[in-house]
């Protein structure tokens, strides 16, 4: 099938790639011509374990093709995919002026029938104004092309975003056509077979279930986080009642690891956004609204406890941080738990000293040089005369690390661990001061 992906972000380069992989023709417009040009010579913008070499096949074979064109791209595709940014407007609620921008300019060069298919996250109804929008540019070209408008969320995980879209769990399709469905079912078919994983519903079903997922997702995780600060309180450990209330099937381990908070581009935007939502159908939200309040604090508990252990006094500390992206295996810091806390510290008048594997230069963008910045080249570098050491995220190579370097290039033997990797006891005998997440009274020395 011809196929068309406007914007070519996190996941429409990721879709684009994998739809090409099996066969179809594909074309990605972005209005971005340097992301276009570094596309073609193989410069992938983002860290995504196994799309740089997708990318990289499925353009040499010729199924997938990068332009700033948009009148191509929209003449090349049957089906037109957008996957433009959804940005949080002030008030939470998500901008869709890319989204319908899109859809302007698709009805603006269309000749022929077409597919428009909604793959940005967007808000219940956006369909509808998606819909009214090309309905308007066709009526002032005096033409009724036929066009339907489709809903089909991403349910993509970043660092496994490739693997996700190859073998979905499920494949959600909002339309009530059944030309339209059957012209779906030979697009997703080379990821069908094995299973049913279409599922089909209507429009405005399709749209909120998107908000549901993410926002059931984050749920757990503020919950787990309001359990493990009132274990804290109450002297419990919170690994413990994971692994109790995981047992249960009802329940499950995914989602329930308690740590310094979720950020990253979904949960944060998607939980407002639903929020500002239901506000505007007076309907207040008072779970959601929960989620996002125990969020917001779990992300300062990092900080604190270095305020806490410091006496307040932070004033040229230099702290060792272990992790800043918001997750393993992406280079993403969108609402990471570690820009928090360095943006606290830098208020305090300390110093940073930071190492990731993939984030280094997504920090530098963001944060450009500074003297209170050091970008250190690994991790045990990243401890030199630190005062304390913080892991923000829990990457693999941080769950095993060697302690006796760590006790001999820290100044004061201080570990806060906002993932919870280590076993208290097992640092009290180590010598260290551990801070944790919820593992009953924290081990001071």
């Amino acid at each position: 099938m011809k196929v068309t992906v406007f914007g070519i972000g996190y996941v429409g380069l990721v879709q684009a790639a994998v739809l090409a992989s099996v066969g179809h023709d594909v074309v990605c417009v972005d209005i971005d011509q340097a992301k276009v040009d570094n596309l073609k010579k193989g410069l992938i913008p983002i860290y995504e374990p196994g799309l740089t070499p997708l990318v990289e096949e499925t353009y040499k074979s010729g199924l997938l093709n990068f332009t700033t064109d948009a009148k191509a791209g929209v003449e090349h595709g049957d089906v037109q995919f957008i996957a433009v940014g959804t940005p949080p407007d002030e008030d939470g609620s998500a901008d869709l002026k890319y989204v319908l921008t899109v859809a302007e300019t698709i009805a603006t060069y269309m000749t022929d029938a077409k597919i428009v298919i909604n793959k940005s996250t967007v808000p219940v109804g956006t369909a509808d104004k998606v819909t009214a929008k090309i309905t308007a540019v066709l009526l002032t070209r005096n033409t009724d092309l036929k066009f339907n408008v489709v809903s089909n969320p991403e349910f993509l995980k970043e660092g496994a975003a490739v693997s996700d879209c190859k073998k979905p769990d499920r494949i959600v399709i909002g339309t009530d056509s059944e030309e339209v469905k059957e012209t779906m079912r030979e697009l997703y078919a080379p990821f069908n077979r094995n299973h049913e994983r279409i599922i089909f519903m209507d429009v405005r079903s399709a749209e909120l279930t998107k908000y549901a997922a993410n926002c059931m997702l984050a749920t757990k995780i503020s919950f787990m986080n309001e359990m493990s600060n009132l274990a804290e309180l109450l002297g419990a450990d919170i690994e413990a009642v994971r692994h109790g209330i995981g047992s249960d099937a009802r329940i499950g381990y995914q989602f329930i690891y308690p740590g310094c908070g979720y950020g990253g581009s979904c949960f944060p935007k998607d939980v407002q956004a639903l929020v500002q939502t239901a506000n505007k159908v007076n309907y207040k939200p008072v779970l959601l609204e929960a989620v996002e309040s125990v969020n917001f604090h779990q992300k300062k508990k990092l900080f604190t406890h270095l305020h806490n252990h410091f006496s307040g006094d932070l004033a040229g500390k230099n702290i060792a941080i272990w992790g800043l992206s918001f997750k393993p295996q992406t280079d993403d810091m969108r609402e990471a738990p570690a820009r928090e806390l360095m943006e606290a510290l830098w208020q305090a008048n300390a110093n940073v000293q930071a190492y990731d594997p993939e984030a280094m230069e997504e920090c530098q963008r963001i944060y450009g040089t500074r003297n209170d910045l050091t970008l250190a080249g690994t991790k045990e570098s990243a401890l030199k005369n630190a005062d304390a050491l913080v892991i923000c995220t829990e990457w693999s190579q941080f769950k095993a690390p060697d302690f006796d370097t760590i006790a001999q290039q820290l100044k004061n033997k201080v570990l806060i661990d906002g993932r919870n990797l280590f076993e208290p006891s097992l640092m009290k005998k180590r010598g260290f001061t551990y801070y944790a997440i919820g593992r009953g009274e924290s081990v001071k020395m």
